[in-house]
């Protein structure tokens, strides 16, 4: 396994080889650059990157106007900012258009830590998804963060990609094979399917591995598209495991969870469980602490597999 790295340091460096490949790719960010790591892209390409300061809806409404003009655009800042404040700016302005604008929001769930409840973002896989058109992309980790990204841009229309603040393993190189809408199967298994999203497929990985110890046979899938949903692996995997587990750094109300039991119930139903924020708030501590008390860890999906088994 690879060093650590954060999928908001992946996407600063996607943006800086992905600018000199595409003149047409345009930055912008709420004065957040340094955090968000669209700081080195600014440098780089001085003249394609605007600060648009502490005013997000404005920063999406100009984006929309960019894109509708013939840009591409990557428009960043806090998902609790992205996904919240400038929600109707991204409906209304960005999805009804199909405009292409990419809706790159950092430091998005529980691994805010210390920035507290008011930072730590549950709602926002939620709230993106009901948008008719966008595309919803939430990567395991720094490789498949950039090799998403750049089908990300490379397509047009809009899209929320959800990064994060810590570093997280790395697990999947370069060469990996990750398509926009297929999920990864990193793991086969018989008995008990775990279905896991962003940071939670690392926790998932390990909790196999301990399963496993156990005679508890478990499939892994990275489930890294929220929207569209690869409904061909889900549907496989209820059918030849007969249980699922989603694990998510998000809400189980309206999240890959309920994005999951929305294929099963029409499909193939089988027993399911959710690990993920238990409809509640989170609060200032640090990541891994947090992540152990609101029930988000290796440790929590053994348990709901076990539960389900």
């Amino acid at each position: 396994m690879a060093e650590k790295m954060a999928t908001r340091a992946a996407y600063g460096k996607t943006l800086v080889e992905v600018g000199a490949e595409n003149p047409n790719l345009v930055v912008l960010d709420a004065d957040l650059s340094k955090s968000t790591m669209t700081n080195e892209f600014s440098k780089t390409y001085p003249e394609r990157f605007y600060n648009m300061g502490i005013a997000e809806q404005n920063m999406y409404g100009v984006a929309c106007g960019l894109a509708l003009s013939g840009k591409t655009v990557c428009a960043s800042t806090f998902a609790m900012f992205a996904s919240g404040r400038a929600f109707e700016i991204i409906r209304n302005s960005i999805g009804y258009t199909g405009a292409n604008v990419k809706v790159c929001a950092t430091h998005a769930g529980i691994t805010v830590g210390e920035d507290g409840a008011s930072h730590q973002t549950f709602e926002d896989i939620a709230l993106m998804r009901t948008i008719p058109g966008m595309t919803v992309v939430n990567p395991s980790d720094g490789a498949s963060a950039r090799l998403l990204l750049k089908q990300v841009i490379d397509f047009d229309g809009p899209a929320y990609v959800r990064l994060g603040r810590a570093a997280v393993p790395t697990f999947y190189d370069e060469t990996a094979d990750i398509k926009l809408g297929k999920g990864n199967e990193l793991r086969p298994g018989s008995d008990v399917t775990v279905i896991a999203t962003g940071i939670m497929v690392a926790e998932a990985m390990m909790a196999a591995s301990q399963l496993a110890e156990e005679g508890i046979d478990v499939r892994v899938i990275d489930m890294h598209t929220i929207k569209p949903i690869d409904e061909e692996i889900i549907i496989k995997a209820a059918r030849e495991t007969g249980k699922i587990v989603t694990a998510e750094e998000h809400s189980v109300v309206g999240g890959l969870g309920s994005a999951v039991a929305e294929v099963i119930v029409k499909n193939c139903p089988v027993k399911m469980e959710m690990v993920g924020q238990l409809d509640t708030y989170g609060e200032s501590g640090k990541p891994d602490e947090l992540k152990e008390k609101y029930g988000m860890t290796a440790a929590d999906i053994v348990r709901a597999v076990k539960e389900i088994y």
